[in-house]
């Protein structure tokens, strides 16, 4: 069989053709279309990383934003809790520093109030007692308490030992005072003789006396010599009695709730 070359040739040519058309029009279109649509895509991918790495970038601000509230709140709920501890502390040592203070208030006002109730006893004691006395004395003996008061006093110079008369005189040589006299009354003129005249035989030598009235020697009367005192008063007795009362009540105060003092035995 013979080989046509000319429609070989030709054939070929036209393949050619077709190729460079098929290229020219076909694939070229089509590859540019393919690298633009590989483009677009890349662009689209890109754009897609960038808003991930975005997202990303937002969340993790988020996440970072959340903890740092999170510590923020922690923070100010333990400084709200430490500053209601310190707030609910003051207010305790406020009421305890309060009460202390009533209690010792009601303390000094018992006290006050018992100090006083004491005196205002006290005195109404010493008042019945001198009241008493008086018409006792009278009554039965005819004398009065003033002047028995003064012959005690009399009495008591003139049964001085000699230690008591030794520091009489001393006291009296200590200073230049004359020798002071109190009573809660006015002495006659004979009652003050008789108590000059006592001290002379105990000082063996005359000597200046002040007499004044001092009421708050309940029913009695007191001699002194620059410090030195001798003195008879009902007031005497009375603050004896009170002491022993004073110290009953100590006693009794001691003794804890719900206890009884024992009776004593004889």
């Amino acid at each position: 069989m013979k080989i046509n070359w000319f429609t070989v040739i030709a054939q070929l040519v036209n393949f050619l053709i077709l190729v460079w058309l098929m290229k020219r029009f076909l694939y070229k279109p089509i590859l540019n279309a393919i690298d633009e649509r590989e483009k677009k895509i890349a662009g689209l991918l890109a754009d897609a990383e960038n808003k991930k790495a975005i997202a990303e970038k937002e969340q993790a601000d988020f996440k970072q934003k959340n903890e740092q509230f999170n510590q923020e709140k922690k923070g100010l709920m333990d400084k709200a809790i430490t500053d209601t501890d310190e707030e609910r502390k003051k207010l305790m040592e406020t009421v305890r520093n309060e009460a202390v203070a009533l209690s010792t208030k009601q303390e000094n006002s018992l006290k006050e109030m018992y100090e006083h109730l004491n005196r205002d006893i006290l005195q109404k004691t010493q008042k019945e007692v001198f009241a008493i006395s008086r018409k006792a004395l009278t009554d039965l003996a005819s004398v009065s308490l003033e002047e028995q008061s003064v012959n005690l006093l009399i009495k008591r110079l003139n049964e001085l030992g000699e230690d008591d008369k030794n520091k009489f005189i001393a006291s009296f040589k200590s200073g230049p005072n004359p020798v002071l006299v109190q009573s809660a009354f006015a002495l006659l003129p004979k009652q003050q003789t008789e108590i000059q005249q006592s001290v002379k035989d105990i000082l063996g030598t005359d000597t200046q006396f002040q007499f004044s009235i001092t009421p708050e020697t309940i029913s009695g009367i007191e001699l002194s010599a620059n410090g030195l005192k001798l003195s008879w008063s009902i007031s005497g007795y009375l603050n004896a009695l009170e002491k022993s009362i004073t110290e009953l009540i100590k006693e009794n105060s001691k003794l804890k709730p719900g206890m009884k003092a024992e009776p004593e035995k004889n």
